[in-house]
């Protein structure tokens, strides 16, 4: 990964249709026909991994650590979510991300996303090699 000078502040967006599909009720999380909270982390995710893609060396790749996520308002079908993401800190491999979802001017989420850079050859073999020994 590049300095974390040069990662500070990097940003990412993405944007998506709430379709019937996405909504808890589809899901089977809800009974309300409104976006489930498992798109809006998806929709923030992605928007980091936009962010940091530029920042990584060849071979290198990010994996979800965890993150706290805030439900602000519901949006239903048919509603265009905008998600946004910010690198705020850097800590060795650890990427931290201030992430928000908006419709229009509305904000529907916030979170603070966390991720780890890994080189993939290696996190791939040592998540098969894991997999053969359980």
């Amino acid at each position: 990964m590049q300095p974390a000078e040069d990662v500070i502040g990097a940003v990412g967006f993405t944007v998506m249709t709430v379709r019937p599909g996405d909504t808890s009720v589809a899901m089977g999380i809800g009974d309300l026909p409104v976006v489930a909270q498992s798109h809006l982390s998806n929709i923030m995710e992605h928007a980091a991994i936009i962010a940091i893609g530029d920042y990584l060396e060849p071979g290198e790749s990010t994996v979800f650590v965890s993150m706290q996520l805030n439900s602000i308002n519901p949006a239903s079908i048919g509603a265009e979510l905008r998600g946004n993401a910010r690198c705020v800190e850097v800590d060795g491999r650890n990427l931290t991300f201030e992430c928000d979802v908006f419709e229009g001017e509305r904000q529907i989420a916030s979170a603070i996303l966390k991720r780890t850079t890994v080189e993939r050859v290696s996190f791939l073999a040592r998540t098969a090699a894991q997999n053969l020994i359980s």
